[in-house]
């Protein structure tokens, strides 16, 4: 077959940012929101680098149907560090990238050099930038220390991902001039609540408390139900708009979470002492205080600051044994508190029948916790049990947030929605195709509902293929956002909501908490263009007046077209979401790069042992195993699976072997080796063990009747740290599986 690769050039010239990859070449992520991305073969790659921005012209299709494009302009490109390993070559000193989307190494002068040393890991700036003919020039500006280092891997990540991690000057001045417990003239048009026995639920590690809660039964109109109050840490009385404060948690957008370190938004003053609920002192909150029926909907809430009284301290295994047994050894120790938490359990369990009537999404996954020695080095991976005490919390989150986006609506205000949108048409399409394949016998609807898959999930739950289904179900869904335009949020099935409940360490929340109270006082609060470095927020409400229009949510009217003053404003409140969505995301990927260097060298004392796993993904490349004890996952290249050819059924998500039929799909069980360990490419490989070797049999043709009788255990989507927000589970497996694409051996496929 003749692929067409010389289709008509396109004279429009399209924005938007580079994305490198491995291999040498690239994607263009368009600044329209367009798709699909456009290809940058590695000889337009020469003369740009990964972030880059540029225009480039499309010129044809490549022989797998991509728009390809040119060059022809570098519009900006971002003050950004390298980091890399110090190489001498034939007296030719260089720093490979640690980020291999940097396609390029990086020369360095012998009187750029410092004080490193060979093999060491630096940071180097740039002094030239690379051209069609020559390589980049730079010098290093900071050595990291020997790659070996306890601790290198969270210094590689926060400069890789350029995560914000020193505060400036004015940020630590102003922090150090705030008091260090409540004053009287704070408590002024505050609600007194120092009498609630309000108490915070955290986990056995946490340091920051936004959260406390209490609950008591009372009539909720002729009817029984509770009162159910939800205290959040009020860190707009402390971090003004506009401030140094304020400049710097812009910034950074979110807390970011690494095995045995956090690098806060918010200085440690404010983030552990004066905004912590922390126990036995006076802490200023903003309360959602609410009225709940038995059926778990929420019939009356408001909004008001108040101060109060942390009376307790818990964590999750602490209030799950207090709920197993009442007259326990732990209820004993807390027989004041032990009433409260059944009320707490009470309401939770009506939230939850709630949850269950709205029809949203609920898939169990078993979370992982890396435990690490003083050295940093992982001792052990381990399942994190999430109990009743992880879901009262959640339950009682998810009311406040519901409520805060409801009170932002009426109060007709802009402010930042958490929204989690349907599937696509296309994937809709993959999956209904899967479902019919996979002899589900129910699918989803043209314009399908969260009621329609977890119908799905639940109706599938028992059958040996369950977690294939559910990791499909899961893949299926968008990631979840934040916008002034309200949506909805598909997962949670929830017309509106909102992040309310985590202003310490999410900046979305710190905004609802200046827009509520803006309500509250009859004000209007208007969003400043922050001076963040290199004005980022003025040049991303810039851009939005590119985008495409997101469609309109069912039921929703027509958008008055916005002009002027109110078109700007709409634009920066955009700008704001667009901005703290991507450090969400630049957060997760620093995040999980810790975790992936962590569990390479790990497993690298592991090299040719022998393991049991389950298949977690399949690709056109090969597939990917998760070993039972030590939940890591690897790579099965396609070359390793056997001396026949095997296809990739897209429709099952399977690698079928053409001679024999062997198939390998989601959730398969099969015994594998530690063959390599990349730790560079942050890359597991495995190889699957075969019959000559005595070890269980690989599946066979009937896959499907052979398989153990119980679902396998899910693998873990979870954010590393953090209140469980239940909204970002799908982004989160479809963001693993592009990753996979990309790292594959099949020309850069992005899935």
């Amino acid at each position: 077959m003749k692929f067409n690769t010389q289709a008509a050039p396109s004279n429009d010239e399209i924005e938007g940012s580079v994305q490198g990859h491995r291999d040498g070449h690239g994607f263009l992520l368009r600044d329209d929101g367009q798709q699909p991305d456009i290809f940058l073969p590695p000889n337009e790659m020469r003369a740009v680098l990964h972030q880059d921005r540029v225009r480039v012209r499309v010129v044809r299709q490549d022989r797998r149907g991509r728009p390809e494009g040119r060059v022809v302009e570098i519009i900006e490109r971002p003050a950004r560090p390298l980091i890399g390993r110090l190489l001498q070559e034939s007296g030719v000193w260089l720093v490979a990238p640690e980020d291999k989307r940097y396609g390029q190494d990086v020369l360095i002068p012998a009187n750029a050099l410092g004080q490193a040393q060979p093999g060491q890991v630096v940071v180097v700036e740039l002094t030239e930038p690379p051209a069609l003919f020559g390589q980049p020039v730079g010098r290093i500006t900071e050595v990291l220390g020997e790659v070996d280092d306890p601790g290198m891997e969270i210094e590689i990540a926060v400069r890789k991902y350029d995560v914000p991690h020193i505060f400036s000057d004015a940020c630590l001045a102003q922090a150090a001039t705030l008091p260090d417990k409540v004053r009287a003239t704070d408590k002024r048009q505050r609600i007194d609540l120092t009498d609630i026995p309000l108490v915070t639920i955290d986990g056995e590690d946490a340091r920051d408390f936004d959260d406390a809660v209490y609950c008591e039964p009372a009539k909720v109109g002729r009817s029984k139900g509770w009162r159910l109050l939800v205290a959040i840490a009020d860190v707009s009385h402390y971090v003004q708009t506009g401030s140094a404060i304020d400049i710097d948690a812009y910034d950074r957008a979110t807390s970011v979470y690494f095995p045995r370190r956090v690098i806060p938004m918010l200085p440690e003053k404010l983030s552990n002492g004066l905004c912590s609920l922390n126990p036995d002192v006076e802490r200023l909150c903003m309360v959602c205080d609410m009225l709940v029926t038995t059926k778990g909907e929420v019939h009356a809430y408001q909004f008001y600051p108040a101060v109060m009284f942390s009376h307790a301290r818990f964590t999750y295994t602490e209030v799950a044994a207090i709920l197993a047994n009442t007259r326990g050894p732990e209820a004993s120790k807390r027989t004041e508190r032990v009433r409260d938490l059944l009320n707490l359990h009470d309401v939770y369990r009506a939230l939850l029948q709630s949850r269950q009537a709205r029809g949203a999404v609920d898939f169990e996954t078993v979370e992982t916790q890396i435990v690490c020695d003083d050295n940093g080095r992982i001792e052990k991976i381990v399942p994190r049990t999430r109990n009743d005490a992880h879901k009262l919390i959640e339950e009682a989150m998810l009311a406040a947030n519901v409520c805060s986006a409801d009170f932002i609506a009426q109060g007709k205000q802009h402010g930042l929605y958490r929204v989690h949108e349907g599937p696509t048409p296309e994937k809709q399409d993959i999956l209904r195709s899967y479902l019919k394949a996979m002899a589900v016998g129910m699918t989803i609807s043209e314009n399908p509902q969260p009621a329609e898959f977890q119908a799905i999930a639940e109706a599938t739950k028992d059958r040996p293929d369950a977690q294939q289904i559910h990791t499909m179900l899961l893949r299926s869904m968008q990631q979840a956002i934040y916008t002034p335009v309200n949506s909805g949020h598909f997962g949670l099935a929830f017309e509106a909501y909102t992040h309310f409940t985590s202003p310490i360490r999410r900046y979305p929340d710190l905004l609802v908490h200046r827009v509520i109270k803006a309500i509250l006082s009859n004000t209007k609060y208007k969003l400043p263009a922050l001076p963040t470095p290199g004005d980022a927020h003025a040049k991303l409400s810039k851009r939005l007046a590119k985008r495409v229009a997101p469609p309109l949510a069912p039921g929703e009217k027509p958008r008055k077209k916005e002009t002027g003053a109110a078109l700007a404003e709409t634009q920066s409140w955009e700008a704001a979401g667009l901005h703290c969505s991507a450090n969400e995301r630049r957060a997760d990927e620093a995040s999980r790069d810790v975790q992936a260097w962590l569990k390479c060298k790990y497993m690298r004392e592991h090299l040719g042992e022998e393991y049991s796993g389950l298949v977690s993904a399949v690709t056109s490349f090969g597939i990917f195993v998760t070993l039972d004890a030590m939940y890591v996952e690897g790579l099965v290249h396609i070359t390793e699976l056997g001396g026949e050819y095997f296809k990739f059924d897209e429709a099952r998500q399977e690698l079928r072997g053409e001679r024999s039929g062997i198939r390998y799909a989601i959730g398969a069980r099969v015994q594998v080796q530690v063959s390599r360990v990349d730790l560079d490419a942050r890359r597991i490989d495995f190889r699957l063990l075969n019959e000559a070797e005595g070890l269980p049999p690989r599946p066979s043709k009937e896959w499907g009747k052979d398989r153990p009788k119980e679902a396998p255990p899910a693998r873990s989507n979870a954010r590393p740290a953090g209140r469980a927000d239940a909204d970002t589970a799908g982004g989160a497996g479809m963001k693993k599986s592009q990753a996979r694409a990309r790292r594959g051996k099949n020309g850069g496929k992005r899935s």
